[in-house]
């Protein structure tokens, strides 16, 4: 028997020595992981605490001397009007986005990757992919621009005479979810269409040519070819996409809305923001933050469940 393990266990060894500079080469990754991800984790603590900043010597300190309230903050939470419409806002936002957008970059990515001129795929992909690296900051001023109350549509309506005075786009409740997905539609389908156009490159073009003598169209070849070839990638965005549902884009919301528009555009992520760091109450933002975390877990898990019952395809 001990020699069974240790012939069990030199190859193990060996290996880990012959892979030696692969794991040092990945262990900067791991140190900011730990540091960065892991070790912020110690916080949630706060969810569960009636925490005071001056409790202690440090901030780090005040959390163990800051009295104990258990699920206080819960209880707080679920009761907390401005909380049940966050959650609300944030559930129809985040659906919005995933009905309205999800599907375009894969189509863009078909109709991109059917481009013959070289030089023409490459000036649409990169007036595609442009609106990405734009922060937020500088899309919400253009679309004032275009949008604002004194902005090319609003002006070129009055001049046609269609309207009195000025739509409010972005003091609007009606319409201010349409522009939240519209705006981020506009920045990021092109960005998200790379890893779909990467999946439909690696496809064999033999299958093409094979499905082309037996006479398949090139709506034929897109149902039967790309789509099946490329539906694991689809999947397994899908799945992380269902599981930051909770997260309907705080820096894109953050720049656009206004009090007056609170009903509709309030998510969970500007609640933590002006509960939590605005207005001092971090434990409220934690319990908060904590709860969002624990729905992610939950989603990405019944995601991962749905797709292997009916796709069986799935992340594990």
């Amino acid at each position: 028997m001990a020699k069974a393990i240790n012939l069990h266990k030199k190859p193990v060894s060996k290996l880990v020595k012959n892979s030696l500079p692969l794991y040092l080469f990945i262990l900067p990754a791991v140190i900011l992981l730990l540091v960065f991800n892991y070790t912020p984790m110690l916080g949630i603590v706060i969810a569960f605490k009636d925490y005071n900043i001056f409790a202690g010597n440090s901030p780090i300190d005040a959390i163990f001397k800051s009295e104990n309230v258990g699920f206080t903050h819960f209880a707080r939470l679920f009761s907390n009007t401005d909380f049940l419409r966050a959650f609300r806002n944030t559930l129809i936002i985040s659906t919005y986005k995933i009905v309205f957008l999800f599907p375009i970059p894969i189509f863009l990515a078909i109709m991109i990757t059917d481009i013959k001129a070289l030089w023409y795929k490459k000036t649409i992909q990169t007036i595609l992919y442009l609106p990405h690296f734009l922060s937020w900051i500088v899309v919400t001023s253009l679309f004032i621009q275009i949008l604002g109350p004194y902005g090319v549509i609003n002006n070129w309506l009055k001049s046609m005479d269609l309207i009195g005075s000025s739509i409010q786009f972005f003091g609007n409740n009606d319409l201010f979810r349409s522009l939240i997905v519209v705006s981020a539609g506009w920045k990021e389908v092109g960005w998200n269409a790379i890893i779909y156009i990467a999946a439909i490159a690696g496809i064999n073009p033999q299958l093409y040519e094979a499905a082309k003598i037996d006479g398949a169209n090139k709506i034929q070849q897109i149902i039967y070819i790309t789509i099946p070839s490329i539906s694991s990638t689809i999947v397994l965005l899908f799945i992380l996409r269902i599981g930051a549902i909770l997260d309907a884009g705080f820096d894109q919301i953050f720049n656009m809305y206004t009090s007056s528009v609170f009903e509709t555009g309030d998510i969970l992520s500007t609640l933590v923001y002006r509960e939590g760091l605005a207005a001092g109450d971090y434990s409220f933002g934690t319990a908060v933050g904590l709860f969002n975390s624990v729905v992610a877990l939950i989603m990405v898990l019944g995601g991962n469940y749905f797709t292997r019952k009916v796709f069986k395809k799935g992340l594990w």
